[in-house]
């Protein structure tokens, strides 16, 4: 690699202390980056999707680590692995966000009658179960509902706006029953939003 940048005209030293320090930054970003995601696939259960990933992380950290080791006496090294370590694990956990894979449980408590909420399910055709139950504070209305992740950008100020003082809870959903999704339909699912994260 160094004599690469020999040829462009790059001293040693430029790309001991910069060249190569911002490769190893970059590279720990990207596989990091995949490792969270990676991780979030494993746990919604998705075995396809996961060890494709893992096959690409594998290959960045060894190219990343190869390189550290070949120049163990740069210090500066050590920085850019550590600081691309922390930013790519950000920058997964901002991909997987604004991807929005998956689906959720939300359970929503509120005393009001849930009437108008339940009508905005049916609207939605989201499939829920109300169930009455005793509060703190007397009766209270239990919705659960399971949707996608990218519906609670909608779903959750619709909660609010019908109940403001509505207690809600929104835990992540390994695997939906009567919603089994394929390989392919899940790849083109996912390359599709990448795709569309990719053009704004």
């Amino acid at each position: 690699m160094m004599e690469f940048f020999e040829q462009l005209g790059i001293s040693n030293e430029t790309f001991a202390f910069i060249v190569l320090p911002i490769l190893i930054f970059l590279s720990r970003i990207g596989d990091v980056s995949i490792a969270t995601i990676r991780v979030i696939f494993v746990l919604q259960g998705k075995k396809f999707m996961a060890p494709f990933l893992g096959f690409f992380e594998s290959i960045i950290w060894l190219l990343a680590i190869g390189q550290i080791f070949k120049h163990i006496d740069n210090p500066v090294s050590y920085f850019a692995y550590a600081g691309g370590y922390a930013a790519g694990t950000y920058v997964g956990m901002w991909i997987e966000e604004k991807l929005a894979l998956g689906s959720v449980v939300v359970r929503t408590i509120t005393a009001k009658p849930a009437v108008e909420l339940i009508d905005y399910f049916k609207s939605k055709n989201l499939r829920f179960s109300n169930i009455e139950a005793e509060g703190n504070n007397g009766k209270v209305n239990i919705i659960f509902t399971v949707v996608k992740r990218e519906l609670l950008k909608e779903l959750i100020p619709t909660i609010k706006k019908y109940n403001p003082k509505a207690f809600f809870t929104i835990e992540g959903v390994k695997k939906v029953s009567d919603e089994e999704i394929s390989y392919k339909e899940n790849k083109g699912i996912v390359l599709g939003k990448m795709l569309n994260f990719k053009r704004r």
